[in-house]
């Protein structure tokens, strides 16, 4: 596969010019138990020395998956919604939690509680909204819930999403959701970091925000693997500084 780096190696180098630090977290969704993508993410995280922070679907969560992490430092849990059943009406995109529904709270709770007792410290108090979807009458109860962050897709619009929730986003995914299901255009991916850099550097979007990469490793293809390794790496040959949220939300005030 023949990827044109330029763009966003040059982007790079203009944030570098600029010392604007460029904060790099990495995520990946679904997980629930241990399998061989999994261990192949493991090594990629291994080998790009960066942590992977999973989202876990607390109600299908095998123990296996605890021993899995326990296994790998490398691999730092978060919890991903409850079941990650689509309650949204019929017309409307997926959500678990979109519209009010009576037993969510409860939901946030149990998901939270279940994964701690499988992860114990190493969980991270953040709840994944599966499908990246969530409505902001929910982040009240995610904070009374115990949660300390809360993620979602694109850039935020401010670092709290509710007094105590610290809002950390991802921004690139290199899926084809609505065609392929498979890689999407090379060019494309990078064009879209290179425009959320450029925001950044220019002001329009917020910097200190880690920039995350989300990742499906049970779906991945091989294009995938290959591109995510690359990108990754493109991204922190250019100065890029990983960010462990375990250790950020310690820092943020």
């Amino acid at each position: 596969m023949q990827i044109n780096w330029v763009p966003l190696r040059a982007e790079l180098s203009a944030a570098r010019a600029a010392h604007m630090p460029v904060p790099l977290w990495w995520r990946d969704d679904d997980a629930v138990t241990r399998t061989p993508a999994l261990e192949r993410l493991s090594g990629m995280a291994e080998s790009l020395g960066m942590t992977v922070h999973l989202a876990v679907i607390p109600a299908l969560a095998e123990p296996d998956l605890a021993q899995a992490i326990a296994d790998t430092p490398m691999l730092v849990p978060m919890v991903h919604g409850w079941r990650h059943v689509n309650h949204a009406a019929a017309g409307e995109k997926k959500a678990e939690f979109g519209a009010a529904r009576a037993s969510a709270a409860e939901e946030l709770r149990a998901g939270l509680e279940r994964l701690r007792s499988l992860f114990g410290p190493r969980l991270l108090p953040a709840f994944v909204a599966p499908w990246n979807r969530l409505d902001p009458a929910y982040y009240p109860a995610l904070a009374a819930a115990g949660h300390r962050a809360v993620s979602t897709f694109t850039a935020r619009r401010a670092p709290e999403a509710a007094p105590g929730l610290t809002q950390i986003n991802t921004h690139i995914d290199p899926i084809d959701w609505r065609g392929s299901r498979d890689l999407a255009p090379p060019e494309w991916i990078i064009a879209q970091t290179v425009a959320r850099l450029r925001a950044r550097r220019h002001g329009t979007e917020d910097s200190t925000e880690p920039l995350g990469y989300l990742t499906h490793h049970l779906i991945h293809s091989e294009a995938i693997w290959s591109f995510s390794h690359a990108f990754l790496a493109e991204m922190r040959a250019g100065g890029a500084i990983p960010v462990d949220l375990t250790t950020f939300l310690k820092e943020t005030p």
